[in-house]
């Protein structure tokens, strides 16, 4: 791979033509909102919207006609997602489920499973968590310890996971599991469904900095699950997790986070014409630019059923940085404490944004897990 793989593309019209719907449905949706309550967005829950969103047709635009979907193209996809987040949509609900886990069923899954979810999905209906990451594992997933052992017509779940984003919110949970322990560290892994109200399955909430609580630890003990459960073939969740993370690493949400602290500058930008200020504005609106080519890029590959694993890890690894960055900013060349000067609704913004960006280098792989994914992919490593 080289850096040629990131090849300027365009949105085609047919998707870009979203656009509109879109931003009409959110200034019904999101009328009266809070800059605070937007900020939250891709982490917001609020299960009665993403209902609404089903029923608009704008969830599952890239999954087929017969699975409730809209059958269009992965940029579609991409314009919804940008509108919902440049907004400040409450996503939460069905996020993982529709960018992860509903196309990893559609491209691994059995058709019995494809019937059984990938509609509900598609209707804001049904949510979904992802069981990787692990107590003193990490990002390091190969080195994964919970296990899936055979039974008599299914598998027994032993283990734990760390992180689960919204577990404690989701009905299921797409599980990557140790089914072997023979060969390299890489083989020998598996994906399951699990029913997060299955006996044995106990979900533990961990609060951040602010209080509230999107992570989760997630405990199986002894939780029974059926053959049908299993997703794709034994002994390949490696290969599986690989796509799956592209879909992760790559869209809006990787720069568009702090998006709620960019609008709070930039109206400050605008009242006091402060040339520090606007120059700052300047330099992140660049950098913005930069990183929504790259993943329109990413997109393109998506939508031709390539794996990026590669350019995926560089968007996700600079996004986050530029994400951060923001807020760096915000508290450098914005004195957004100075509460006598500042809007209520801003400090508030950029308090709680700064409190939870330590956490965006955290989902979706670490820095370190990321630049050497990066290193492999131009043959530093």
């Amino acid at each position: 791979m080289s850096i040629d793989q990131f090849q300027l593309n365009e949105i085609p019209p047919d998707a870009d033509a979203l656009r509109q719907r879109a931003r009409e449905f959110l200034a019904t949706a999101l009328d009266g909102t809070p800059r605070t309550a937007r900020a939250r967005s891709w982490s917001g829950y609020d299960a009665d919207f993403s209902r609404r969103l089903g029923k608009e047709g704008l969830i599952g635009l890239a999954l087929p006609q017969v699975y409730g979907g809209a059958g269009r193209s992965t940029f579609s996809r991409f314009v919804v997602v940008e509108e919902l987040l440049a907004a400040g949509a409450p996503v939460a609900a069905h996020w993982i489920a529709e960018r992860q886990s509903a196309p990893l069923l559609l491209r691994f899954g059995t058709e019995e499973q494809k019937k059984a979810h990938l509609p509900p999905i598609c209707r804001g209906e049904r949510y979904f968590c992802i069981g990787m990451s692990e107590p003193d594992s990490g990002s390091d997933l190969a080195s994964i310890r919970t296990r899936a052992v055979r039974t008599d017509g299914g598998w027994r779940l032993e283990g734990r996971k760390l992180w689960t984003t919204n577990a404690h919110r989701s009905h299921y949970m797409i599980l990557l599991a140790r089914t072997d322990d023979g060969g390299e560290r890489h083989e020998g892994l598996s994906q399951f469904i699990v029913d997060l109200s299955l006996p044995g399955v106990d979900v533990r909430p961990v609060r951040d900095l602010t209080g509230e609580a999107h992570f989760n630890e997630v405990v199986l003990d002894r939780v029974n699950v059926s053959e049908s459960d299993l997703v794709g073939v034994e002994g390949q969740g490696w290969a599986q997790v690989t796509a799956e993370l592209a879909f992760e690493r790559s869209g809006p949400e990787r720069f568009l986070s702090s998006i709620a602290a960019i609008d709070a500058m930039t109206d400050t930008a605008r009242a006091t014409h402060n040339p520090v200020q606007v120059a700052a504005i300047g330099r992140h609106a660049a950098r913005l630019a930069a990183l929504r080519c790259m993943s329109v890029s990413v997109t393109s590959q998506i939508e031709a059923n390539a794996n990026p694993v590669w350019a995926a890890a560089c968007v996700k690894d600079y996004g986050v940085s530029f994400e951060q960055e923001v807020l760096e900013t915000a508290a450098t060349t914005f004195d957004f404490t100075r509460r006598e000067q500042t809007p209520p609704d801003d400090a508030e913004t950029i308090a709680y944004l700064t409190q939870t960006a330590p956490s965006f280098s955290l989902r979706g792989g670490t820095r370190e897990i990321l630049r050497g994914v990066i290193a492999r992919g131009l043959g530093l490593r």
